[in-house]
């Protein structure tokens, strides 16, 4: 296993359509996401994508700490995504990214959606996701289709970075 580099906000590979797999059981996305669940937790992040890795592939990895959701996500393999919302509803969030260190940004996304994919073990996987998993899941498959979070922000006030935002939040609620 090895702990891989991530691309940064302006690399190439971040803008481009990943490609499909074509086995989801092959030795080498099995070695992949191996590497890239040792970047994640490396990184101190919740999701990563295969093209942040470096490899333009429709593969993402994630999982919800229980202090993040009402019901904590374990690590979910998901290859060839396919998210689905499961009405207009939309709620905004805070989120960063690991290709964008330091930055954080108000997104609004899905508050409930349906996505489906495939496991390493080649199986289907299909799960209804709300809140906080429902973001995270369509953050990580925006890098599938070369879309950053800033490119869904609508109020660019509430981006920025994390410790301008933080300092700028607490002088907010001290006056």
């Amino acid at each position: 296993m090895a702990i891989l580099k991530i691309a940064r906000m302006g690399h190439p590979v971040l803008r481009g359509i990943a490609q499909p797999i074509a086995d989801p059981t092959a030795p080498d996305v099995r070695r992949l996401v191996q590497d890239m669940v040792e970047t994640l937790a490396d990184a101190g992040g919740v999701g990563l994508a295969a093209p942040q890795v470096h490899v333009p592939l429709r593969l993402v990895i994630f999982f919800v700490p229980a202090q993040r959701a009402a019901e904590e996500v374990p690590l979910t393999v998901l290859i060839n995504p396919v998210i689905e919302p499961l009405s207009d509803q939309m709620e905004e969030g805070g989120e960063g990214c690991l290709s964008l260190p330091g930055l954080v940004g108000v997104v609004p996304r899905f508050s409930a959606i349906r996505y489906s994919g495939f496991g390493l073990d080649g199986k289907p996987i299909e799960r209804e996701a709300y809140g906080y998993h429902a973001r995270v899941a369509q953050h990580e498959c925006d890098h599938l289709d070369g879309i950053l979070y800033p490119a869904r922000i609508q109020d660019f006030s509430r981006f920025g970075y994390a410790e301008e935002m933080r300092r700028e939040s607490a002088t907010e609620d001290a006056g």
